[in-house]
């Protein structure tokens, strides 16, 4: 057990200090820093995290010495006040204190506080006799049982918001201010007499009890509902608790000589150098949050539509607004970082009640770190670590504009960033007609997507899916081409037959406005308007210069089209680590060829078909490769099982039978053939490169020539990665490499000359990671690359789809049976021991191995520095994301474990 479970800060002692944040939480934390600092700060005392811990991990009860603590720390307090005279308690001249949560991660009003704590009808009188303001004392009172009633003794707040409304009614005013103190007294006894009403109890009268009940309340907090939501959504951990800190009260609401405020030393939503908050004349803290009056703004820099026409701070308190100035300035120079403070003025006195560093926007944090190293505050490698890269998928996607109205009906996976607004339309075809035709904005709503819903995707500017997780087809596809997807919302009913969209009693048609916010997962109805980051402003390419300096771990891109590949080097790719050449093979001018190839029953037929297709491949090659100019590409061939290429609709087939020339029932009999009850164990990847080795040959021919031509033609370096997926066992490997390698040089005979290859493999399953060495082995598999798939390792190594899991993963990650979905972060433990033995494996027998990761977890953060750590050499993600892999990447390097 800890020896101190109490930390005190004020002029006699100052027990803590800003190192302490897991100790004492940001706000004790920081209190401590500024009494240290010289700063105006009421006095009080912090009960450390170690208590949170405590009190869930034995019934919601306290460590024996934490009282009498407590009571020694309310001692000194009272000491520190002795000038006042003031009591906790005390009857004549009662000390009044404000009991606040602080956790070690900024969590703004996920948890709660409690006010003016410390009234009662006997105290109230002390009060008033002290401050001699019947009407700040009865004010004060009115707020504490609200906010006590509430926060401890769970009453349904908005009884007493309805009271005070029926109240200011019948009085005929509208303001809060404008009650008496005979009406504030009888609101007292209103809301006391609800408190019995609703808990069969009367309110507390205790000081002492009021303490420890509010005390537990803020323990009680940390597993509300909206901070478990607050802390799943930021990737805090539980574990690390709460402390509570309980601070003497000043008073903001005692006249028009009172105020209080929230301030940024910066802007948080520009970053633009100058001083920015609120404050309201006679109000607590409360009051500028809840939206009862308009704030006023602290000086010109802050106003806005608003309140511009209000009295501003500076104004109306200049000298406490000019010592708020100096403050602010000692407090960013101490934390060297933009702050977000509270402060009260009472009867023209400043008082700091809090400091922290301040939320900001991407576009913010951004302009704040490459300002704060020019101006000598912080160095770059600071200025990398202040940017996240969570921040930095913000600021590469539009996003809703804060102020628009929202109107959302239902919620699914945030699958691909953005916001986007467009009209519902249900199937491909009808997409890219009224795209193409009637030139509308539409938002393609399909139960799953499948390959062959390419063509709508493409011309979709976003999508939104019933089933499928945040790896399934729409979700890769959609980051992959920078759409804004949500997929997996599971509360829609989708009726293609009736062109009609149902979530509960609501119902949309073809042709209504959707919008879709593919970083919060939320479905909106009609459109809200959106705005565009600006990125050419200087910081944002000095930064990512800053960021590249400071990164092991290179960054290649998924791409499979010249148009992906430019995009991602505009974000700094230095290679594409994924060509999925599937994906182009659903060109509707090629579409036909590769379904005759399929369908054909020789191998002299399906010869034939692929003739027609090699141009084409190499066409796609040669755009690729000219795009990268020098990089490295990875080509992954054919991977799906062959009837994703199929027709779906039996008058589909029946118009391929007629162009093939062949009956229908033997088409429909081959398409019978090739049906499997699980695709994704079945033969697809390297089995198709096994069962039909002139569809591999083709590729393999169509990559070389296209490098021999570029090479020819504009003298330009390539250098081509050939990937073969799916191995299990290093034989597979053997036999494909073996004939890829007697194609490659009748190609290099041909076209009399070479350019250097490699041939590797993707480590997709459990099986190939074990035997990896056996894989990398020259004599034996010969793979001279790894890359990890790691959508399909993780579904393997779970046993899980990784379209159908969505339904349930949800459920996992809130019973903490899993941390995090394993199909957006890699699984460290198991995935990720197959991937540790898989590089070991491989570097034993090739040491110079080049080893990276392909699968949507390269994009992902915690995955990225996963990576790092077990030395990869690259990770690749969707051309969107590169930037936030960039940043990942240097974090990792910078991180000290």
């Amino acid at each position: 057990m800890p020896s101190q479970f109490v930390y005190s800060f004020g002029p006699s002692i100052c027990d803590g200090d800003g190192s302490q944040k897991s100790l004492l939480g940001g706000k004790g934390a920081n209190l401590a820093d500024m009494v240290k600092l010289g700063l105006p700060v009421p006095p009080g005392f912090t009960i450390s995290t170690e208590v949170c811990t405590y009190f869930y991990k034995n019934g919601k009860s306290y460590p024996e010495s934490l009282k009498a603590e407590a009571d020694k720390a309310l001692a000194t307090l009272e000491k520190d006040l002795s000038a006042t005279g003031m009591k906790f308690g005390d009857k004549k001249n009662p000390l009044l204190v404000s009991v606040r949560s602080g956790a070690p991660v900024s969590m703004p009003g996920m948890m709660d506080t409690v006010l003016n704590l410390g009234l009662n009808d006997e105290t109230v009188l002390g009060l008033i006799e002290q401050s001699k303001d019947a009407r700040f004392s009865y004010d004060s009172y009115r707020r504490f049982v609200m906010m006590y009633a509430d926060v401890v003794l769970n009453v349904n707040t908005s009884l007493f918001e309805t009271a005070l409304e029926h109240k200011k009614a019948d009085v005929g005013v509208e303001l809060d201010t404008e009650l008496s103190a005979d009406h504030l007294k009888a609101l007292v006894k209103e809301f006391k007499s609800l408190v019995m009403e609703q808990t069969g109890k009367k309110f507390p009268e205790d000081p002492r009890e009021q303490l420890w009940g509010a005390i537990g309340a803020v323990f009680g907090s940390w597993m509300n509902p909206r901070a478990n939501t607050y802390r799943r959504i930021n990737s805090i951990p539980e574990s690390i608790g709460t402390a509570v800190t309980v601070q003497a009260m000043v008073y903001g609401n005692m006249g028009d000589d009172c105020a209080t405020g929230v301030a940024f030393t910066r802007d948080p939503s520009t970053g633009a150098k100058k001083f920015f908050g609120e404050f309201l004349v006679n109000a607590q803290g409360e009051d500028v949050v809840a939206g009862i009056r308009t704030p006023q703004p602290i000086n010109a820099d802050s106003f806005n539509d608003q309140n511009k026409h209000l009295p501003t701070l500076e104004k109306l308190l200049p000298t406490a607004f000019q010592e708020l100035v100096k403050l602010y300035q000692k407090l960013e120079k101490h934390y060297r970082d933009m702050q977000d403070i509270e402060f009260t003025i009472q009867k023209g006195k400043l008082f700091m009640l809090q400091t922290r560093t301040g939320k900001r926007t991407a576009a913010a944090a951004m302009k704040i770190a490459v300002d704060m190293v020019k101006e000598g505050m912080i160095d770059k490698r600071e200025a990398v670590l202040r940017v996240t890269p969570e921040q930095l998928d913000q600021l590469l996607h539009p996003r809703l504009d804060p102020a628009a109205k929202r109107d959302v009906f239902a919620k699914g996976l945030p699958a691909s960033p953005g916001a986007v607004s467009g009209k519902i339309v249900f199937d491909p075809d009808t997409a890219e007609k009224w795209v193409k035709e009637k030139k509308e904005k539409i938002i393609l709503v399909r139960v799953e997507t499948s390959p062959e819903d390419i063509h709508g995707m493409h011309v979709a500017e976003g999508i939104l899916t019933a089933r499928g997780g945040m790896t399934s087809h729409a979700a890769v596809v959609a980051r992959g081409m920078g759409k804004t997807c949500v997929a997996g919302c599971g509360a829609l009913k989708i009726l293609y037959e009736t062109k009609k969209l149902i979530v509960g009693n609501r119902e949309f048609g073809e042709g209504e406005w959707l919008t879709l916010d593919g970083t919060s997962g939320e479905v909106m109805a009609g459109q809200v308007k959106t705005v565009t980051p600006d990125l050419s402003q200087g910081a944002f390419s000095e930064f990512m210069q800053w960021v590249d300096g400071e990164r092991r771990l290179k960054v290649r891109t998924n791409a499979d089209t010249p148009h992906d590949a430019r995009v991602a080097r505009q974000f700094g790719a230095e290679g594409i680590g994924l060509c999925r050449t599937e994906h182009m093979f659903f060109d509707p001018e090629r579409i036909g060829a590769v379904r005759q190839m399929i369908l054909s029953d020789s191998v002299a037929e399906r010869e034939k078909a692929l003739q027609k297709l090699l141009p084409m491949q190499r066409g796609d090659f040669f755009g690729l490769f000219k795009e990268m100019k020098g990089l490295p590409v990875t080509i992954r061939l054919l991977d799906p099982p062959l009837h994703e290429f199929l027709p779906h609709k039996d008058e589909d087939l029946r118009v391929l039978a007629k162009e093939m020339e062949v009956p229908y029932e033997t088409l429909h009999r081959r398409k019978e053939t090739l049906h499997e009850f699980n695709p994704m164990l079945g033969h697809r990847g390297c089995r198709l490169g096994i069962s039909y080795p002139e569809i591999y040959r083709m590729q393999v021919r169509a990559i070389v020539e296209a490098a021999c031509e570029l090479k020819k033609k504009e003298s330009q370096a390539v250098e081509p990665e050939i990937m073969i997926p799916l191995i299990a066992d290093w034989r597979e490997l053997h036999y494909i490499r073996t004939y890829c390698e007697e194609e490659i040089q009748k190609v290099f005979t041909e076209q009399k000359m070479q350019v250097p290859y490699t041939i590797g493999t993707m480590i997709e399953l459990p099986r190939a990671a074990l035997t990896a060495d056996h894989i990398a082995m020259p004599e034996k598999g010969n793979a001279e690359f790894f890359s990890f798939g790691t959508n399909d390792l993780t579904q393997t190594t779970y046993g899980l789809s990784r379209d159908d899991s969505a339904s349930f993963l949800g459920t996992y990650v809130e019973k903490k049976i899993f941390a995090v979905d394993p199909f957006i972060s890699v699984d460290p433990d198991g995935v990720g021991e197959l991937m540790r033995i898989s590089v070991q494996k491989g570097k034993s027998v090739r040491p110079n191995m080049k080893i990276g990761i392909c699968g949507e977890q390269g994009g992902e953060p915690r995955s990225v520095h996963f990576c790092h750590k077990i030395g990869l050499d690259y990770v690749s993600c969707s051309p969107y994301r590169v930037p936030i892999a960039r940043l990942a990447a240097a974090h990792a390097n910078l991180a000290k474990d």
